[in-house]
């Protein structure tokens, strides 16, 4: 697995939406060696700075395409690529304060091969400007 390329390091921002901040958001690659249909990512956990997210304030974005984590339970057409970095966001009324942060990232992934679900972690300090 290649956990510890999971967040990537560019990116990290708030996000804005009629001229109102709703969340942040950041680049994830899958930890996976070979891509996996989005039915198969069971699970995407977000913490900054020790503060957990819920589920529902997570967004997953590819290819210009965006699902909830329960939409994402039946998508059997779309796929997320080795190495392709998809925008997790996540909706917190504010975003985050300017400076340094740290990033936790979970994910659990369903392998046809393997009888568990492996969790991947990554963390890093990323900073907003």
């Amino acid at each position: 697995m290649f956990d510890k390329y999971m967040i990537c390091e560019d990116g990290f921002r708030n996000v804005e939406e009629g001229g109102q901040v709703v969340g942040f958001a950041f680049g994830a690659r899958l930890p996976y060696y070979r891509g996996l249909g989005l039915s198969m990512v069971e699970e995407i956990a977000v913490a900054v700075d020790g503060q957990a997210y819920p589920r529902e304030a997570i967004r997953f974005s590819v290819r210009g395409r965006s699902w909830t984590l329960d939409e994402m339970e039946a998508e059997y057409e779309d796929r997320w690529n080795f190495g392709e970095v998809a925008e997790i966001r996540v909706l917190t009324p504010g975003g985050l304060a300017s400076g340094a942060h740290t990033v936790e990232l979970a994910e659990r992934l369903r392998i046809s091969y393997l009888p568990f679900e492996p969790t991947t972690r990554d963390a890093k300090t990323l900073i907003i400007a």
